[in-house]
C-alpha cells in the first residue's frame, strides 16, 4: 500500500518540474511573454525616438551657419556653429524673463495647490445642498475654450487695473478645474471613519485637513503643481496681450524678439529655444519618479 503513495507523490513533485520545462521553451507561457515583453520595449523606443525628433531637429537649427531651414535634403549633422547661443543671448534681458517666469510659475503653483485642496475638500468630504450642481458647473468650465474669452478677460483686466503687472499672469490661473477634481477624487476614495474619528477626538475642519487630508492627497498635489509649472513656464498668448513691459514678460514671450519685420532668425530662436528649455527638462527629470507615482495613484483614485 506504501508503494502507490510514494509513487503519486513522487509524480507530484516532478509533475510542476516538467510543466515549468515546458513553459520556459520556445512556444510555452514563459516564452510568449517575453517576446510580449520585448514586444513593447520596441515599440517604447520607436515612440521615445519619434517624441525625441523635434528637439534634435531643434537643436541642428541651433549650430547651423545659414538661416535657412527648407533646404532638401534636411541636413541632420550639427554644423557646431556655438556663436548663435551667444548672440541668441546677447539680444535680449534673458536673465531678467528667467527670474519673471520663475516667479510667476512658483507663484501660481502655491496659489493653485491652496484653492485645489480647499475646493477638492470641500466638494469630496464636506456635505452641504448643491454640491453635485456646483461640481457640475465648475466641471463645465474646461468646455469653454480660452481664446474665445480674451477680450472679455482683457476688458475686465483693464477695468481693475491689472495690466502689466505680475498679478494678471497669476491670480486667472490661480485655480484648475483639473486640480479641484482630481483632489475632490481622492478624498472620495478615503475611508469616512477617519474623518469621523478625528472629529470626535476633537479635531477641527482645518485641523483634518491639514493633519490627515493633504498627507493623503501628496501624490495629486505634486501631479497638480508640476502640471501647473509647466503650463505656466509655457504660457505665451495670455501674457503676450496682457503685458507690454518687457521687465514684467515671461521667457515665451521673450522668444518673439526673434521675429522681425525683416524675418525670423532661426539658428538664434532655435538656440534660445535650447537653453530655456534645459531648465524644465532638468526639472522633469529630477521629479519623473514622483511624477510617474503621482499619475498612478491619480489614475487609481479616479474610477
Amino acid at each position: 500500500m506504501a508503494l502507490p503513495l510514494i509513487t503519486r507523490a513522487s509524480s507530484r513533485g516532478t509533475e510542476p518540474r516538467d510543466g515549468a520545462a515546458r513553459r520556459g521553451s520556445g512556444g510555452g507561457p514563459v516564452g510568449s511573454w517575453r517576446g510580449w515583453s520585448w514586444t513593447r520595449r520596441i515599440v517604447a523606443l520607436l515612440l521615445a525616438a519619434l517624441f525625441f525628433v523635434p528637439f534634435y531637429w531643434v537643436f541642428v537649427i541651433s549650430l547651423q551657419k545659414g538661416t535657412s531651414i527648407s533646404s532638401w535634403p534636411l541636413d541632420l549633422v550639427p554644423q557646431w556653429h556655438w556663436a548663435n547661443y551667444s548672440r541668441a543671448w546677447d539680444l535680449t534681458t534673458w536673465p531678467r524673463y528667467f527670474i519673471n517666469t520663475v516667479f510667476i510659475a512658483a507663484c501660481t503653483v502655491a496659489l493653485c495647490l491652496a484653492t485645489s485642496v480647499l475646493a477638492g475638500f470641500a466638494f469630496g468630504v464636506l456635505k452641504f445642498p448643491g454640491k453635485k450642481v456646483l461640481m457640475g458647473l465648475i466641471l463645465s468650465v474646461l468646455m469653454v475654450p480660452t481664446v474665445t474669452l480674451i477680450v472679455p478677460d482683457y476688458v475686465i483686466a483693464n477695468q481693475l487695473h491689472l495690466l502689466n503687472t505680475y498679478w494678471i499672469q497669476i491670480i486667472p490661473f490661480g485655480s484648475s478645474v483639473f486640480g479641484i477634481f482630481l483632489v475632490r477624487q481622492f478624498f472620495l476614495t478615503m475611508p469616512q471613519e477617519i474623518m469621523d474619528a478625528a472629529a470626535v477626538d476633537g479635531a477641527g475642519r482645518l485641523r483634518i485637513l491639514w493633519h490627515i487630508g493633504i498627507p493623503a492627497v501628496r501624490p495629486a498635489l505634486l501631479l497638480i503643481g508640476i502640471n501647473v509649472f509647466v503650463a505656466s513656464w509655457n504660457s505665451f498668448l495670455w501674457p503676450q496681450v496682457m503685458v507690454t513691459d518687457p521687465s514684467r514678460q515671461p521667457i515665451e514671450v521673450g522668444l518673439a524678439s526673434f521675429t522681425t519685420d525683416n524675418g525670423t532668425d532661426w539658428s538664434a530662436m532655435s538656440a534660445a529655444v535650447c537653453f530655456t528649455t534645459i531648465p524644465i527638462m532638468l526639472m522633469f527629470l529630477l521629479l519623473q519618479k514622483q511624477f510617474i507615482r503621482g499619475a498612478m495613484n491619480a489614475a487609481g483614485s479616479v474610477k
